[in-house]
């Protein structure tokens, strides 16, 4: 699954390129002197390009090894997927028109739509999406393999149908083989990883025509792609941002017409104030605390259930977010199907009650000592640590660039972790609170009654009538774990001139069918 694995050392690729990116913003600046003010056209002819600036500029243009981190949606301008989400978070036909399980639910065949090709002539069929899972699933450098264990094989049923059988009964793999798992890739571009890495060959809205690693990409609209007639956007110009504080000016100016603010409330608060649109974007981003119940002091539920109870997440919101989170004690937001109201406000915020449980544990004030590590500076960490000394616990922060090593290595006794969630609520669950979960500090611990409701869920087809409820079961169940506590949740920011069209407000993606930019 790992995305956000990647994510420190997308960092560090970045720190590393901002010279490259600020001769790419110059080189633009240039460019754009005939258009300031409205940054909706360029090139010649006029064409309607979309100049885009990102803070997360894939460092990867394999999607196998991108893994479903944040720059799938930047790979979604190059690659298509089987399936996709709609805005209620429903899986809904891509490359593939339709899907039937049999009847036991351990299989289900993809039926592909006819005559695709991807950009490099290659047919989009049966084997096509055979090589991308078996890939996905083998390669040595995937970040995809443990997304994939419900998957036993892939056979090809003539050109057209792709049969994916399962180890298990699963009816959330139409909602797994969506763009943030499973973007295909052309099987005879990938048959050297390492080129396709650098030269990205999909059957999504856009080709690549030039790119430079780390800092630009130059792309064009795919006349083959399966929805091409509404695609709007002749050309994308994405460039890395190389400072977010630049991105308002450079909005203004022209030099960008739409761009990343990542969870930076403060970036979004200027673009208001400067006359720019912004694109709040739903999705299923969460923080929170990492637990590692292996060991002292957490190896003590009564030490856990005091930090519960320590945790304003009011203070999170009121400092971080800018009024644009919200508190949360899930890994979903309130009135998303698989969001528990049962569940809700469990453990409300009560110093007196940590206080009182740690002297019930053995505990006196002072006498539990922490280390909190972290990659770069953290605000989230002093909120922690003030919010942890008022009961008596003492934090003491580190930062250190490798801080993600240890992380999956479950060597922390506690951290801060935040994640981007998934299409599937089942794969969600699984990743915090699965005993393989790659956000389960506490590995390979799980709450008890876990496992069998995450196979109910499995074994619950998506239109059935019960689904909502099998799937809050399975919420409640992972809820009980004392590895994480749930602090509060940021949307996805996107700052954009006026000229461009609102977006599809589909959960977590960035949707460019039905996009127009005007004059």
């Amino acid at each position: 699954m790992i995305s956000e694995r990647h994510l420190s050392s997308v960092r560090r690729f970045r720190r590393g390129s901002v010279l490259g990116a600020l001769l790419a913003l110059a080189a633009l600046l240039v460019s754009a002197c005939g258009s300031q003010g409205t940054g909706s056209t360029a090139g010649s002819g006029g064409s309607a390009t979309l100049k885009w600036a990102t803070s997360y500029f894939p460092s990867h243009w394999d999607p196998v090894v991108s893994g479903s981190g944040a720059q799938f949606r930047q790979l979604a301008l190059v690659y298509a997927s089987l399936t996709r989400t709609d805005d209620k978070g429903n899986a809904v036909p891509d490359l593939a028109q339709s899907w039937t399980y049999n009847d036991a639910g351990d299989e289900v065949t993809f039926h592909l739509r006819p005559n695709l090709t991807f950009s490099d002539g290659t047919p989009v069929n049966a084997e096509a999406v055979k090589n991308a899972i078996e890939r996905a699933k083998t390669q040595k450098n995937s970040a995809l393999f443990g997304d994939l264990t419900s998957i036993r094989s892939v056979t090809a049923n003539g050109d057209l149908d792709a049969v994916v059988h399962l180890t298990q009964v699963d009816h959330q793999i139409p909602l797994l083989l969506g763009e943030r798992v499973l973007q295909i890739a052309s099987p005879q571009a990938a048959a050297d990883p390492a080129k396709l890495d650098q030269n990205p060959v999909g059957a999504g809205p856009f080709i690549i025509e030039q790119l430079i690693p780390g800092t630009k990409a130059v792309l064009k609209k795919n006349p083959n792609y399966w929805d091409a007639a509404n695609i709007h956007i002749d050309r994308v110009e994405l460039v890395s941002a190389p400072d977010a504080a630049t991105v308002v000016s450079g909005l203004q100016t022209g030099v960008y017409n739409f761009a990343d603010l990542g969870q930076s409330p403060s970036q979004a608060k200027a673009a208001t104030a400067a006359g720019l649109d912004v694109f709040v974007q739903p999705g299923f981003n969460a923080s929170n605390i990492s637990l590692n119940i292996n060991k002292a002091p957490f190896n003590n539920p009564k030490v856990v259930d005091a930090v519960r109870y320590a945790i304003n997440r009011q203070e999170y919101v009121g400092k971080l977010t800018f009024g644009y989170g919200q508190a949360t004690d899930q890994p979903f937001p309130e009135g998303y199907v698989a969001y528990d109201p049962k569940s809700k406000n469990l453990y409300p915020y009560s110093p007196e009650k940590s206080r009182q449980l740690l002297t019930e544990a053995g505990y006196q004030p002072g006498q539990i000592k922490l280390d909190l590590v972290i990659s770069t500076e953290n605000p989230q960490a002093e909120i922690v640590q003030s919010q942890l000394a008022a009961i008596g616990i003492t934090v003491n922060i580190k930062i250190d660039k490798n801080w993600a090593t240890p992380f999956f290595a479950k060597d922390l006794t506690f951290s801060l972790y935040g994640t981007t969630g998934r299409d599937s609520a089942a794969q969600t669950l699984t990743a915090h609170f699965g005993p393989d979960g790659p956000l389960n500090l506490s590995s390979p611990y799980e709450p008890a009654g876990f496992e069998e409701a995450i196979a109910k869920v499995r074994g619950t087809p998506l239109d059935a009538p019960e689904y909502p409820q099998v799937l809050q079961e399975a919420t409640r169940a992972g809820l009980q774990s004392q590895a994480l506590i749930f602090t509060h949740s940021s949307p996805n920011l996107f700052a954009k001139n006026k000229a461009i069209s609102n977006l599809p407000r589909n959960p977590g993606h960035i949707d460019w069918t039905g996009v127009t930019i005007g004059d």
